[in-house]
């Protein structure tokens, strides 16, 4: 849907309060560390949202070119709000349709992107297109939503305190909808990739986590555009259920626990 794709308005803010230290850096850390092992001399990042990768990568990388991009230009207003990096720059970008000549990058990463390309096999060509001979893809996506415990609790609670249209399911279709590992190698051997290794990576929200998550989800991602088409009660009722849920499953496991695919492509 279009709108899994919108991150305007009040969301980027609430997604860079409660999202990025609850779900991102965690991963981040793992995607930026697996970047400087390459040791690329340039990079391209797609997706780059409020910056949590980019900034890691330019501290990483302290000689290499950087460029971050993102479809949303209010993602990147917020990203480079604290001021950028010598090495980093912030462009708006299609990754379907990137502004780069073929060749300019030894390094395309994407952290949490790639569910939301439209055209996945077109955007990885995309990416194939922007890589130097013996370049790197190198992007994480979401595991399956009952891997990811805090998001699943979510989604759950969301769905039954919501009746009627827009069904509120964008956690499920969107960000926790494309882990078929089979599939994405498909797709990357059909962009032009001849050699792509799948790991997989899980972690836990730090401590206290579980409302962070909950308003996250449901005011900083674009399943509030969902929920914007209710009433004020009902939103309200529904982010009561999603704290609740989400601080049960913490409380039951001692922690939420979260999984990813990284996908290595050459």
């Amino acid at each position: 849907m279009a709108q899994d794709t919108v991150f305007a308005g009040s969301i980027p803010a609430i997604y860079e309060q409660c999202l990025v230290p609850v779900l991102f850096v965690p991963f981040a850390e793992d995607l930026a560390a697996r970047a400087a092992a390459l040791a690329p001399g340039s990079v391209l990042e797609l997706a780059a949202g409020t910056g949590v990768v980019s900034f890691m990568l330019a501290e990483a990388l302290p000689e290499a070119r950087i460029v971050a991009t993102d479809l949303n230009p209010a993602m990147l207003a917020v990203a480079a709000g604290p001021g950028s990096a010598p090495n980093l720059t912030f462009e708006p970008a299609d990754a379907q349709a990137l502004p780069f000549a073929d060749g300019s990058f030894d390094l395309v990463v994407a952290q949490f992107g790639a569910m939301f390309f439209p055209d996945k096999a077109g955007a990885y060509a995309e990416a194939r297109r922007v890589l130097a001979p013996g370049g790197t893809l190198l992007f994480n996506v979401w595991d399956a939503l009952e891997a990811n415990a805090g998001s699943a609790a979510i989604h759950d609670a969301v769905c039954a305190a919501v009746e009627g249209e827009p069904r509120p399911e964008f956690i499920a279709r969107t960000p926790f909808g494309y882990h078929d590992a089979e599939q994405i190698e498909e797709e990357l051997m059909a962009a032009g990739f001849s050699e792509v290794a799948i790991e997989r990576v899980e972690r836990t929200s730090p401590p206290g986590s579980a409302a962070s998550l909950a308003r996250g989800m449901c005011c900083g991602s674009p399943l509030a555009n969902e929920l914007a088409a209710h009433p004020e009660s009902l939103r309200e009722a529904a982010l009561a259920a999603a704290i609740e849920a989400a601080e049960k499953a913490e409380a039951e496991a001692g922690g939420l626990a979260m999984a990813a695919l990284v996908v290595t492509a050459r």
